[in-house]
């Protein structure tokens, strides 16, 4: 029965016998509710899983955006998971992938979701007044892009039933997203253009030169004004696929703009990797979610 479990939980599980068996204080677990329906396009099924801490009503929302450069990747892996421990519910949400449809079908979705979950919260007892999104890589640009673009009606899309709902975030927590469509490809390495030109061209339908217009569109250092939420991002400065100055040039537009933005540097660290969501990493995105 174990084996049909994905292995962050599995690995959840046995820390959980583990510290029962030597009388050490262990991880709850977590209510889990998956494939909720939050839309359908075009005869596809938008779906979300919901993990929230047992016994507590009204607990924060995140809402998690998974990686896989916008054409793979699953709302099973949520490596923010133990955050459901300290509190907090996490919607993980799938979306429509590249090869399915292009940009900003991505960014429809994920509002949509955000729309649904404020709908439904009475229902599932969390609080939807200080929402916070959070994603890695391919995620991490779309967690961007969609909380510097609050009330942007371009941006907005018509999926779902609840359009009378906010997609408004109030924090966004990026891990190694790409920022900046223009320049992400002459800062790229070799390894990292083998990656980000198919991927570009999958989400984009063209290379980021031969369409500027939407290169912009998708790029949330261009959205960046004096409205937006706070933002903690982190990076690796040995990133092989998202090069490190895409999150400097973000930082960079917040703090030019005065904005709240708390940016760690993972020394040695590449596109992800344990490092990035260790205890001291969740606790980091406590304290910032604390502080809002």
């Amino acid at each position: 029965m174990i084996k049909n479990i994905p292995c962050y939980y599995r690995a959840f599980l046995v820390i959980a016998v583990v510290s029962s068996l030597l009388g050490v204080s262990a991880m709850a677990e977590p209510i889990v509710m998956r494939d909720i329906e939050y839309a359908t396009v075009d005869g596809h099924r938008l779906l979300l899983d919901l993990y929230q801490p047992e016994g507590v009503k009204n607990s924060p929302l995140i809402v998690w955006v998974h990686g896989g450069a916008w054409r793979g990747g699953s709302k099973k892996s949520v490596p923010i998971l133990e955050l459901v421990n300290s509190g907090y519910t996490i919607a993980s949400v799938d979306y429509r992938l590249s090869p399915v449809a292009r940009f900003p079908a991505q960014v429809y979705d994920i509002k949509a979701a955000i729309r649904f979950l404020r709908a439904k919260s009475a229902e599932y007892e969390y609080d939807t007044e200080q929402i916070a999104i959070a994603g890695s890589s391919a995620g991490g640009h779309l967690v961007a892009l969609v909380g510097v673009t609050n009330g942007n009606a371009e941006l907005e899309g018509e999926v779902g039933r609840h359009l009378d709902q906010s997609s408004s975030v109030q924090a966004i927590v990026d891990y190694y997203g790409p920022t900046n469509f223009l320049t992400i490809l002459p800062q790229s390495t070799p390894h990292g253009l083998g990656v980000r030109v198919p991927a570009l061209q999958l989400l984009l339908g063209s290379q980021p030169e031969e369409n500027p217009p939407l290169a912009k569109l998708a790029s949330p250092v261009i959205h960046v004004d004096k409205s937006d939420p706070p933002l903690l991002l982190f990076h690796g400065d040995q990133d092989p696929q998202v090069p490190i100055n895409q999150s400097h040039e973000l930082h960079g537009k917040y703090k030019e703009l005065g904005l709240p933005i708390q940016f760690h540097v993972i020394h040695g660290g590449a596109h992800g990797g344990k490092e990035f969501y260790d205890a001291q990493r969740l606790k980091l995105i406590e304290e910032f979610l604390k502080s809002l």
